[in-house]
């Protein structure tokens, strides 16, 4: 097997990866986008349940969040609301 032969079969292979990856995202049920995460704790339990109160709270605090008298799901949802931009369909990012 010639070097060329190789490259053009190492590009074969990466078209053929390539073409199984996007039918593989195209397969995907859009629904999932439509999860709410925070429909309750069973959903939301990386943040909710597993991590540490102690942790939560001090982060929450650190962000100008309230958390007296609040549930951890509505705690960590204002966080994430926070931290994550919110992009605008009639605004192009900086």
């Amino acid at each position: 097997m010639t070097r060329e032969n190789s490259f053009h079969g190492l590009c074969r292979e990466l078209g053929r990866i390539a073409k199984s990856f996007r039918e593989g995202v195209a397969e995907v049920d859009p629904s999932w986008e439509k999860l709410d995460f925070f429909s309750s704790y069973e959903t939301s339990y990386s943040l909710t349940l597993a991590y540490p109160d102690d942790i939560l709270i001090e982060s929450a605090r650190k962000m100008g969040i309230t958390v007296e008298g609040r549930e951890k799901i509505a705690i960590v949802r204002e966080m994430l609301e926070k931290s994550v931009p919110v992009v605008r369909a009639d605004h192009e990012p900086d």
